[in-house]
């Protein structure tokens, strides 16, 4: 049985800030009480795939997570929509694609679903993550557990 939350981040923790993501999750993970976490699965990958359209069922709400170089900083919130955009026919999806294809599978709307792209600046392989980005971690792992009391709050 899923649980009604999923956190999914996606990033390679051998890239830099591109491990924004994964680093979100264990700090997540390492801030909720147990019968918080018993509420969300997490999900950790290095891209995006069609088969994470299956992960979106049984799904109240979803929260994607990714570092970016184009968002503002420290850190920037969408709420999404289920499309069907370029990223079909390449090697990683969007979030929003990875929507369209949950509605195709499902013939229903996917679960509300928001992404948290984390701005990021240096991507080198066999980098550490920079301090500005652990900085702009730290503001999002917050503004995320709040965000995760808050829809458990609701769903009760």
């Amino acid at each position: 049985m899923s649980a009604p939350l999923l956190i999914l981040a996606w990033g390679n923790r051998s890239r830099g800030d591109d491990a924004l993501g994964p680093l979100l999750l264990q700090a997540v993970q390492n801030s909720l009480s147990d019968s918080a976490l018993a509420q969300i699965d997490f999900l950790e990958d290095y891209q995006l795939q069609i088969e994470h359209a299956l992960d979106l069922v049984g799904r109240q709400q979803v929260l994607f997570v990714d570092a970016s170089v184009a968002c503002a900083a420290p850190f920037e919130v969408t709420d999404l929509r289920p499309a069907q955009d370029a990223s079909l026919t390449t090697h990683t999806l969007s979030p929003q694609a990875v929507m369209g294809v949950f509605q195709q599978l499902q013939g229903t709307e996917p679960p509300s679903c928001t992404l948290l792209a984390i701005r990021g600046v240096s991507f080198e392989l066999g980098e550490p993550p920079s301090a500005l980005a652990l900085a702009h971690l730290k503001e999002a792992t917050d503004w995320t557990v709040r965000h995760v009391r808050d829809a458990i709050e609701r769903l009760h």
